[in-house]
C-alpha cells in the first residue's frame, strides 16, 4: 500500500471540508490512528480516527474532560468563554470527571430513561404533525409545495420536544432564541465577532437566571425543577446548576436539528432507500441507526486531556494537549463497517459511535433516537416526492467546529395537502 502523505498539522476547516470531510478522514485512517490537526481558531489537537482506536480512547481512564487539565499552549488559543462566564457555565457534565461527573449525571438520567421517552412518543408525534400542518398551510394552494425544512421543522421540533421533556414552561420556551446556541462555537478574543458573541452569552445567562427563578417560585415535577431543588439542598453549586441548564438548552436540541438535516440529505441522495423506508415504516428504527452512522451530527468530540505525557495508539502526546475523537471517521471505518460509504438499510448494525462511548455516552440518546424516528417518519409519510429544491453542491453546511448539519434545507414535494401520518 502506498504511503499516505498528509500535512502536519492537518487543517480541519474550510467549505470543502465541511461539505464532505470523509475523503480526508479516509486518508487519515489509512495513515494511522492519531494525527495532529489544526482548527480555525489556531488550536492544534490530536485527532483519533479509526473505530477501534476511537472506542478505546473514549473509554481511556487516563484522559480527563476538565478544562483545568489543559496546558498553556491549549489555553492560549482555545477561544473558550471569557470569565466570569467560563466558570459559571462550563462546569457541566461534558467538562467533569468522576466522581463529580457521576453524581451530576445521576441527577438527569431518569428524565431521559428509554421507557419515559417511549411513553412520550405520542406527544412528540402530535408536535411533529402540527409543524407539518403549518408547513402545508403555508404551501397552499400550490400544486407543488416548497419549504426550508430547517426553518419550518428541524429547528423547531427538537426544541419543542426538549421543553416538554425537561419541564420548561411555555412562557419561557417562547422566549428562547436559537441564536443563543451559537455561544458554543469558538470565537477568539481578537475575532471581530467577539463583542456580538459576548452579548449573546450575557443574554443567555440572564435567561438561565429567569428559568431558575421561575422554577424556584413555581416548582413542578420536571427535570429543571428537580435540578433547582438539588441546588437548594446542596447537591449542586450555583455554577453547576447554571451549567447543567446551559448544556440542556444548547446541547439538547441543536445536534438533533443537525441530525435531522444530515439524515434527510442522505435519504434524498438515495431515493430508492427513501422510497423503501416510506413503504416499509417498520424499518425506521434500524434506518435511523444507519443514518446516524453514515453522517453523524456529532462530527467530533469535545476536548480530552492527559495529565502526563503518554503514548496514545503509538503517538506520544504531551500532557495538557487536547485529544479529540472523530466520531464520523470512526463510523466509516471499513474495518468495522463493510462498504461504509453506502447507506444500507439492511446493515447488520453493530454499535456506531454517534452518541459517543464510555462514561460520557450521551445521556439523551434514547430521546434523540425517538425524535429521529418520529421526525423522519412524519416527513416521509406526509411529504410525498420529497427532494432537494437546490443542487446538492449548493447546500450550505454549518461551519461549526464539532458538528455537521445544513444551515438551510430547501426541499420540494408533491402537493401541499397530504394525509396525516397518524390517525
Amino acid at each position: 500500500m502506498p504511503t499516505v502523505s498528509l500535512p502536519d498539522p492537518v487543517p480541519l476547516y474550510g467549505p470543502e471540508y465541511k461539505r464532505d470531510p470523509y475523503p480526508l478522514y479516509e486518508r487519515m485512517r489509512a495513515a494511522g490512528p492519531v494525527h495532529r490537526v489544526l482548527f480555525p481558531s489556531g488550536v492544534t489537537a490530536w485527532l483519533v480516527t479509526g473505530h477501534a482506536a476511537a472506542q478505546r480512547t473514549l473509554a481511556d481512564p487516563r484522559l480527563g474532560k476538565n478544562h483545568a487539565l489543559g496546558n498553556d499552549r491549549w489555553r492560549e488559543r482555545a477561544s473558550i468563554m471569557p470569565e466570569p462566564q467560563h466558570s459559571q457555565l462550563q462546569v457541566h457534565l461534558l467538562h467533569q470527571d468522576a466522581p463529580k461527573h457521576t453524581a451530576m449525571r445521576r441527577l438527569i438520567t431518569d428524565a431521559f430513561a428509554p421507557r419515559r421517552m417511549e411513553e412520550l412518543r405520542p406527544r412528540f408525534q402530535e408536535m411533529a404533525d402540527a409543524l407539518v400542518d403549518a408547513m402545508l398551510v403555508d404551501a397552499m394552494p400550490a400544486e407543488e409545495g416548497t419549504a426550508d425544512l430547517v426553518r419550518c421543522f428541524a429547528a423547531r421540533f427538537p426544541f419543542q420536544v426538549l421543553a416538554e421533556v425537561i419541564g420548561l414552561p411555555p412562557h419561557l420556551a417562547a422566549r428562547f432564541r436559537r441564536d443563543w446556541g451559537k455561544v458554543v462555537a469558538p470565537v477568539g478574543p481578537t475575532d471581530p465577532g467577539r463583542p456580538a458573541y459576548e452579548a449573546l452569552l450575557r443574554e443567555l445567562q440572564e435567561y438561565i437566571a429567569e428559568v431558575v427563578a421561575d422554577r424556584r417560585e413555581h416548582p413542578g415535577d420536571g427535570l429543571l425543577s428537580r435540578l433547582v431543588t438539588a441546588r437548594d439542598e446542596g447537591e449542586l453549586s450555583a455554577e453547576e446548576l447554571d451549567s447543567m441548564i446551559f448544556q440542556l438548552l444548547v446541547a439538547g436540541q441543536e445536534p438533533v436539528t443537525n441530525q435531522i438535516t444530515t439524515a434527510l440529505v442522505s435519504l434524498m441522495r438515495h431515493p430508492r432507500a427513501m422510497e423503501r423506508l416510506r413503504a416499509e415504516p417498520d424499518l425506521m428504527p434500524g434506518a435511523v441507526e444507519e443514518l446516524m452512522r453514515l453522517d453523524s451530527a456529532f462530527e467530533l468530540t469535545t476536548w480530552r486531556f492527559l495529565a502526563e505525557d503518554a503514548d496514545l495508539h503509538g503517538t506520544r502526546v504531551p500532557a495538557g494537549d487536547s485529544v479529540i475523537v472523530s466520531l464520523c471517521a470512526a463510523n466509516r471505518d471499513p474495518e468495522r463497517f463493510p462498504d461504509p460509504d453506502t447507506l444500507d438499510l439492511d446493515r447488520a448494525q453493530g454499535p456506531h459511535l454517534a452518541f459517543g462511548h464510555g462514561v460520557h455516552f450521551c445521556p439523551g440518546a434514547a430521546l434523540a433516537r425517538i425524535e429521529m424516528q418520529v421526525a423522519l417518519g412524519t416527513l416521509l409519510a406526509r411529504l410525498p416526492g420529497l427532494r432537494l429544491d437546490v443542487d446538492d453542491d449548493e447546500l450550505r453546511w454549518i461551519p461549526a467546529v464539532l458538528g455537521r448539519g445544513t444551515a438551510e434545507l430547501p426541499v420540494a414535494f408533491e402537493g401541499p395537502v397530504c394525509p396525516r401520518s397518524r390517525g
